[in-house]
């Protein structure tokens, strides 16, 4: 383990050299039992484009699955994932929803975030209410499915570039949630044309 460790590290900080990966494939070939099957195409419902350019991450299969799933398939696309003036909060009289319609519609958004990191707060905002959601989180919910419909094709591009550098990202609403005053913050991290991490949490 520790020798395919020293390898990995290798490859990540010295390059994309051919001669160099060919090496490592046949050392791992001569200590482990491996296929090779080739360039990756598709991995964990994520969709793999590799370009001379770069890497495209998408997941473009997904996304129409979710949205036939939860018969949003034919809404009209937005723009953005949320409306800038929207603001949740606990609604003891609002209309209540199916709380497991609702957990499962969080639930596939959140596997949504590794290749649409531009939903995660709009995701991360509409969670706090899954154990009594009212019809204005389906609301919510259904927003992000229309922006998810107009946006079925973006990802995350990897560019190739011969130096990549590091940069990010990070706000604050400052004691935005209306029930108890705590603030959601979040940040993302690039790393030449690609984020490569993301968090947004009260």
């Amino acid at each position: 383990m520790e020798k395919f460790l020293l390898y990995v590290d290798d490859l990540i900080y010295m390059g994309s050299d051919k001669a160099m990966f060919d090496e490592f494939k046949n050392s791992m070939m001569i200590e482990f039992d491996i296929s090779n099957l080739g360039l990756m195409h598709y991995f964990l419902g994520i969709e793999v484009n590799q370009y001379p350019a770069g890497i495209f991450l998408s997941q473009k299969k997904y996304v129409q699955e979710v949205l036939d799933r939860f018969h949003m398939k034919d809404c009209n696309p937005v723009g953005t994932p949320t409306s800038s003036d929207l603001k949740l909060a606990k609604n003891l009289d609002g209309r209540k929803v199916d709380p497991t319609l609702y957990k499962q519609i969080v639930k596939s958004f959140m596997y949504l975030t590794s290749t649409k990191p531009d939903i995660m707060h709009d995701v991360s905002l509409i969670s706090h209410f899954m154990e009594n959601p009212t019809e204005l989180n389906l609301t919510a919910a259904k927003r992000i499915f229309r922006y998810l419909k107009g946006t079925v094709d973006f990802g995350v591009f990897y560019k190739k570039e011969a130096k990549s550098g590091w940069f990010g990202f990070t706000d604050s609403d400052y004691a935005g949630d209306q029930d108890d005053q705590r603030s959601t913050s979040g940040y993302m991290f690039m790393m030449g044309s690609g984020a490569v991490a993301s968090s947004s949490k009260k």
